[in-house]
């Protein structure tokens, strides 16, 4: 009997020591949650219930921050409305482009390496750059975009000067930096089974079957961690607005951030743009809740387990 259980005894040491090991090696990730997550958190809303500039000593004022900003704040409305208009737009259009370019990278085309560096390459361009450059493409009068506009025969188009269009103008350049996005959906393509769609080629499914059926939900995991990401970096958006717009025209591209930027930097209400940051917490929250929430009913996995 005891021959039978010196095995056992000897795989739960093993267990034993490999929990152990893991444990400490999950030390740093916790530390680094804490003092670089957590803390910075419960520090922001303890500031955004203070009347503090910076400057002087902060003055405990309770609630009253986020009660002015939902009751006498003239931009606060329309900010979160913007916010969220611009988060779908570009997160929509960059997962679409993103997948469709990923697709077309995936397959045996010449000089494929060099295509997939000249798609990546917009995301690690520096971000003044690349805003002076579309700055240009979106001029009223000479840039290139009426350019096309007038030897088509449409009229020009105010793309950043003009209310209706700033949100969709900006959001494209969102769409256009996604490599990023890209570079994971090759690789998420690249582990889809080949022999699923042989299989299924000879079964007679046509490439759309093959795509709907077998390419998206092998990638489903891929899916959703880009969306996410995605869904986390728009909603925190404020360089465009910085480089290109001011907020404006009148309110209409005035993001949370950049209404938080301008309340500390600009006014010194540190405590106010603290309240205005835990607000995009919430929101943010509340967005990545619902996501994870649904993600269970589309999200495919190969071992069967939906828990």
């Amino acid at each position: 009997m005891e021959t039978f259980n010196k095995p056992r005894q000897r795989r739960s040491r093993i267990y034993s020591s490999e929990a152990r090991v893991a444990y400490i090696c999950l030390i740093p990730a916790f530390l680094g949650l804490i003092f670089l997550t957590y803390l910075p958190l419960l520090g922001v809303l303890g500031i955004s219930m203070t009347n503090w500039t910076g400057l002087t000593k902060p003055e405990f004022i309770g609630l009253h921050n986020y009660i002015k900003i939902f009751t006498t704040d003239p931009y606060i409305k329309e900010s979160i409305i913007a916010t969220i208009y611009f988060a779908i737009l570009s997160v929509v259009g960059s997962m679409i482009y993103s997948l469709f370019i990923a697709i077309l990278l995936n397959r045996k085309i010449p000089a494929r390496g060099f295509f997939r560096a000249v798609f990546y390459v917009p995301f690690v361009l520096p971000a003044a750059a690349i805003y002076v450059g579309w700055s240009w493409l979106y001029e009223a009068n000479f840039g290139f975009f009426n350019y096309l506009l007038s030897e088509i025969g449409l009229n020009k188009v105010l793309f950043i000067a003009d209310s209706r269009y700033v949100v969709p103008s900006l959001s494209l350049i969102s769409v256009w930096l996604a490599g990023n996005l890209i570079v994971i959906f090759l690789a998420g393509l690249q582990n889809v089974p080949v022999v699923y769609h042989e299989a299924a080629e000879m079964d007679g499914a046509n490439g759309w079957k093959r795509f709907r059926h077998i390419t998206l939900p092998s990638i489903s995991p891929i899916i959703f961690y880009n969306l996410l990401m995605s869904l986390i970096a728009n909603l925190q958006v404020v360089t465009p607005a910085l480089s290109l717009t001011n907020g404006g025209p009148g309110n209409s591209s005035r993001f949370m951030t950049y209404l938080m930027y301008d309340q500390a930097f600009v006014n010194y209400k540190l405590g106010y743009a603290c309240a205005t940051t835990f607000i995009i917490f919430a929101i943010l929250a509340g967005f990545t809740a619902v996501l994870f929430k649904t993600s269970n009913r589309w999200i495919f996995s190969e071992g069967g387990d939906d828990k």
